[in-house]
């Protein structure tokens, strides 16, 4: 599993004689650093992409976490008429593949004026019906006690969600979120459609870009794609043992 990476990182890092050979080189004879410089500065807007990809994914993951948060906090806490068939129905809508919904989300985007915004590029992620899942699964784990507990000191419902639940819930907001910002860091074919200029485009499309103006350079190829994907190694293994806590106090129930 780890293969494609070392040789994504091998490759950044060759020179033309490690590439340009009829044998497979594994390690670079010398370290060319300056793969990365030239890769960044061979795409006038490569900075760019990858500002936009980061804003656009952390204020993504923000206003997923708390809907999820909330529309979860109402399912798992709250009775009211038909709450489980609801909950059925917003299950239900992950069986639809993404492409179907594309041209809807498109025609209303381009109804409200959106094309070639920021707007256009977050609005969209900022419910998800598998946050709200994994997030009322956790709380369904929390003991009932602690709410009667909480109502006598006079806590009222969302302060007791904001002050109780969410810190009590922390694997799981660190799961839902690093699922929602790998998602948006990786997004690829609604960025490309819904913007229209290179100021608003995110780092995969930018790689894809990057793929026809310099797909015959491995190592640019590779030294971009590697600084592509570093953020998302680092958040990976910083998080990766809330992330195993999360998932699998999803399955649990008290």
């Amino acid at each position: 599993m780890l293969m494609p990476f070392y040789y994504m990182i091998s490759t950044s890092l060759k020179g033309p004689e490690d590439i340009y050979v009829n044998r497979l080189v594994w390690i670079p004879s010398r370290l060319v650093w300056k793969n990365y410089v030239t890769a960044w500065r061979s795409e006038p807007y490569f900075g760019r992409y990858f500002v936009n990809s980061a804003f656009i994914a952390t204020v993504t993951t923000l206003a997923q976490l708390a809907t999820s948060a909330l529309a979860a906090y109402a399912f798992s806490s709250f009775s009211f008429w038909g709450k489980e068939t609801l909950f059925m129905l917003l299950l239900g809508t992950m069986m639809i593949p993404s492409q179907v919904t594309l041209v809807p989300n498109y025609a209303i985007i381009a109804k409200l004026g959106w094309i070639d915004t920021y707007a256009a590029l977050i609005v969209p992620f900022a419910a998800s019906v598998f946050g709200i899942f994994i997030m009322r699964q956790f709380f369904q784990t929390i003991p009932l006690e602690l709410w009667d507990a909480a109502q006598i000191d006079g806590c009222g419902r969302f302060r007791y969600l904001w002050s109780v639940m969410v810190p009590l819930s922390r694997p799981v907001f660190i799961t839902s979120g690093l699922f929602t910002f790998i998602g948006g860091w990786n997004s690829f074919l609604w960025p490309l459609i819904v913007t229209n200029t290179p100021k608003l485009r995110t780092i995969q499309v930018g790689l894809s870009q990057f793929n026809q103006e310099f797909g015959t350079k491995p190592d640019l190829l590779m030294a971009a794609s590697t600084v592509a994907i570093a953020p998302l190694l680092v958040l990976f293994f910083v998080a990766q043992k809330h992330l195993i806590q999360g998932i699998a106090h999803t399955g649990l129930k008290s």
